[in-house]
């Protein structure tokens, strides 16, 4: 598993994000202080506080360092 801080602070980069992350096979979670989202689900991120920047868990073996490299934009460091 990779975690990576995210920032989703606009409707565009939500639905970019998500665009982004459903081309994959692996499973994703924002975590947000003690709420955990599929981060699949547009809904379930709408959920949470996008003010500041989220986790992002990646669940992956493979194809980790070209997950990371398409969610770059969004990426805080």
């Amino acid at each position: 598993m990779k975690t990576v801080k995210i920032s989703l602070d606009t409707v565009d980069k939500v639905k970019d994000f998500v665009n982004e992350v459903t081309k994959f096979d692996a499973e994703f979670d924002l975590v947000s202080g003690r709420y955990v989202i599929d981060a699949k689900s547009i809904m379930g991120i709408f959920s949470l506080d996008l003010s500041k920047p989220i986790d992002l868990n990646i669940h992956t073996e493979n194809d980790a360092d070209v997950i990371l490299e398409k969610l770059k934009p969004f990426i805080v460091g």
